[in-house]
Parts: C-alpha cells; structure tokens; sequence
C-alpha cells in the first residue's frame, strides 16, 4: 500500500527584531519512501519528533538510524541531511528557534558537545507540545508567541532530563549528590520562609534521617546548621546594604521571626550582635568588619 505523503506548517504570527528566545514556526509531515532533505545548512535550531517508521539523520560527524520515538536536533550552522525508511517511512514533527538565549537553552539540556540525538521514547511529552505550537500559531493571537516558548521550555525539560539520566554515572554516589543539590536549591529557595527540614523532607520525598546524613556527608554540616548559616549571611548583606531595616524586619526577612533567638544566633556566628556589626560595617572602610569567629 503506497504512503500518502503529507505536510503542514505554521509560522508564528509574532515576531520580534533581536529577541533573546523565538519559535519560528512549527510543522509535521508523513514522508515518501526515501524521501532526503540536504545535505545543507540552516541558520536556526530544528527539532524533529519521529513518531513513526524509521529513517537516517547525518550530521558532520555521525550516521544515526533512527525509529519512533527518538529525536534529532539540527544546529544552525552544520551540514546535515536526512532521509526516511524505504520501506517504512518516518512521520514526523519538528519546531524551529533562534535567537541569542537559544545556544544556552541547547547547552543546559544536554545537547552540547556535538550531541544531536535523544531516545526520548512513546510516552514523551514531545510531540504534544509541537502540536501545540502549531495550534497556537494557526491560532493566530498576540499570546501564541508566549504559549510556543512555555512549550519550547516543556521540551527541554524533558530532553535535559532525559540526557542527564544518560551521561549521569551510575551508582548510588551520583543519585546521592543530586540529592544533596536539590535540597540546596530548596532551602536557597526557602530560607525566607518559616521552612522546616520536616517540610523539605516531603518535598523531596525521602526521610529526614537519610537526609541528614547524606547532606552532612557531602557537605560537613547539617541541614539545619547549613539552613541557619544561609539566613546569618543573607542577614549580613541586608544590615550591610539596607539601614532603614529594623533589626526585627531582617531577621523576618530571613525566615526567622523570633528576633531574640536571630540576634543569639548571629552573635554565636558572627562574633558580633547584628547592631554591632551594622555599626562596624558603617565603619569599616571595605563595608565588613573584622569578624571575631
């Protein structure tokens, strides 16, 4: 049975002169059997989707066979070619981006270093989220610019997660660091707030004892010594920096409200009580005393 060979695209109906992250348009297209585009260069990144059937992507270094399922990012700039299955022909989506925020967004999820193929499997996100940038450009309203880079954003995502799990060592060790990084990231975000190392704990979805002794293993310290360390700078740089702030403002500021128990804790830290070290900082020609500690 002969393959009816199709093809859409929709350009997005905003465009902005010089703009940091753009989606330029998004498409699909079942191919013909054989079916080759290049080689030849493009001056934007393309993603493509394969959904079905099998086909080959060549890029400057290496000849990936590729079925449902997988991805390939074309970078601006590099000579590529690629062609569908002769018996079982590709069907496809792709979405096309530029712009000067465009190489770090590759980059951060993985696809540095030449890389331009991701196994993201059947069950991806992927393809939804190009057909939904299809759709908000067909759409053709002002928020279809927005809606295609939150899309832009959900690939990623997915794609850094994915290519994490596949250059990441194996082992306990490395799962354990990653642990480690996001409860600092959580308490970086948290410390603000009345945040407890319980909350955390749900959070992240582990007990607090395994916690504990892992962050005190990669890190010399606690969480909750690491949590209170955290607050004590932050309150330093805004004693430093903002003097109209009450000594009971900043301590609220950093997630601490008993303002006895903050002034306590910063001397026990700092040498000083935070109105001596205002006063000292005032004082001191580089803007940070001499701490005693």
């Amino acid at each position: 049975m002969a393959v009816q060979e199709t093809y859409s695209v929709a350009s997005n109906p905003v465009y902005h002169e010089n703009s940091p992250l753009h989606v330029l348009f998004a498409g699909e297209s079942q191919t013909k059997p054989l079916h080759v585009v290049g080689p030849k260069i493009y001056d934007y990144y393309l993603l493509h989707y394969v959904e079905s059937g099998r086909g080959q992507f060549r890029s400057e270094q290496h000849t990936y066979e590729l079925g449902a399922g997988s991805c390939f990012l074309i970078h601006p700039g590099r000579l590529v070619s690629y062609a569908s299955d002769a018996e079982d022909p590709w069907r496809y989506r792709w979405t096309a981006f530029s712009g000067n925020e465009a190489p770090e967004l590759v980059e951060s999820a993985g696809f540095g270093g030449g890389r331009s193929v991701l196994r993201a499997g059947g069950d991806s996100l992927i393809p939804s989220s190009i057909q939904r940038i299809s759709e908000a450009f067909y759409g053709k309203k002002e928020s279809a610019d927005m809606a295609a880079l939150g899309y832009l954003y959900l690939i990623f995502s997915e794609a850094k997660s994915i290519l994490a799990d596949e250059t990441q060592p194996a082992g306990t060790e490395s799962q354990v660091q990653r642990t480690v990084k996001q409860m600092i990231h959580y308490l970086s975000a948290q410390y603000a707030h009345p945040v407890s190392i319980e909350q955390m704990s749900e959070s992240l979805g582990y007990n607090r004892a395994y916690l504990s002794r892992i962050f005190k293993r990669e890190t010399g310290m606690s969480p909750v010594t690491y949590l209170l360390k955290l607050r004590i700078d932050k309150s330093r740089q805004l004693l430093r920096e903002r003097p109209e702030l009450s000594i009971e403002q900043i301590a609220a500021s950093v997630g601490l409200t008993d303002a006895l128990y903050f002034s306590r804790q910063f001397k026990r830290l700092c040498g000083y009580s935070p109105s001596q070290y205002r006063a000292k900082t005032a004082a001191a020609p580089g803007g940070e005393p001499y701490s005693r500690k």
